[in-house]
């Protein structure tokens, strides 16, 4: 893989300390940062987006102290983060007042962008710089317009920033297969992270991109391995999917892997969180955590043997692809 030092296979994935939906206190991300690292968690992953600012900061106080070269991180451009003295409540999902984000994929803005994460994250290097939610899903129909500004300018510039020395590795960080497979054959990628796509609960919409990952010799950090919350639970589905609530459709497919699961004493948390990292592509699984109690919960189903037995099972369901591999 394309990346200068071998990340922890489990990551500490930095948006619900940005108040992803709910405050958290300093405290609280303190203390859950600080445990991780103690657990032997040695990738965080954060953005200017989450919180904006606010898990940055965090991350950067948390790990003061810490020696620099015995944890990886990695942030994202695309976003400037600007004062709003208007902005109250919950826009786009984080709970913080007196900031906003606006897209800015320039040369300038991603200059701006990557100064102010190094000041917040009290750092002077980043591990993997990922370009943050270019593709349809997230610009409609602006996104011919985002696709050639990122490939003439955005990732070009990035590409500068890893020659300068200041970042290690340069990729995409989206929640599509589709705008990767637009980039992939025209610009060079260390590293992608792919949220949501390949997971436990779906592979259909990730095939090619793993299969060029792995051609191509380019790095997969998989985010979002519950599928924001769907396989998350201890007793049952959770009511979210991708960010949003789930439909019964949805939930009828998810109950079926605690049935299958059930009789096996496996946790399906445990399979979620492994799964992916059978695949060779993939080199971390990127779970988004806020407490000490999710830490813990996210080591113990990291750690945890799941028998041959339950994959079996699973594969034998039809809830997990024929070709997909498996620890």
């Amino acid at each position: 893989m394309s990346l200068g030092k071998p990340l922890s296979p489990l990551a500490f994935g930095g948006a619900p300390v940005g108040n992803l939906f709910a405050e958290v206190s300093d405290e609280e991300a303190t203390r859950a940062l600080r445990h991780a690292w103690e657990g032997g968690i040695r990738h965080f992953d954060t953005a200017p987006y989450y919180g904006f600012g606010l898990s940055e900061t965090r991350i950067g106080q948390a790990l003061a102290g810490v020696p620099r070269d015995s944890y990886t991180l990695s942030t994202k451009l695309g976003r400037v983060i600007e004062d709003d003295d208007g902005r109250d409540g919950m826009a786009d999902g984080f709970a913080v007042s007196g900031r906003r984000a606006r897209f800015d994929y320039s040369r300038d803005g991603l200059r701006r962008s990557l100064d102010a994460s190094l000041r917040r994250l009290g750092t002077d290097y980043i591990d993997i710089l990922f370009l943050h939610d270019i593709g349809t899903l997230t610009h409609g129909a602006d996104h011919p317009r985002v696709l050639a500004q990122a490939l003439d300018e955005a990732l070009p510039e990035m590409a500068r920033m890893r020659d300068e020395g200041v970042v290690g590795a340069i990729g995409l960080g989206v929640n599509e297969q589709a705008v990767c497979l637009d980039v992939m054959p025209r610009f060079p990628l260390d590293a992608i992270m792919l949220a949501g796509r390949y997971t436990l609960f779906e592979q259909h919409a990730s095939r090619e991109v793993m299969a060029r990952a792995g051609a191509d010799d380019v790095a997969v950090l998989v985010a979002g391995p519950y599928n924001a919350g769907l396989l998350g639970g201890a007793a049952g589905p959770g009511d979210t999917y991708d960010y949003a609530p789930a439909t019964a459709e949805v939930r009828t497919r998810a109950q079926r892997f605690y049935d299958v699961l059930r009789d096996t004493g496996v946790e399906v948390g445990a399979t979620a969180l492994q799964f992916p990292l059978a695949h060779p592509a993939v080199v971390s699984v990127v779970c988004g955590l806020r407490s000490v109690d999710e830490v813990d919960a996210a080591l113990r189903r990291h750690r945890a043997t799941v028998p041959a037995a339950a994959w079996n099972a699973l594969r034998a369901s039809g809830l997990i692809e024929a070709e997909a591999p498996t620890p």
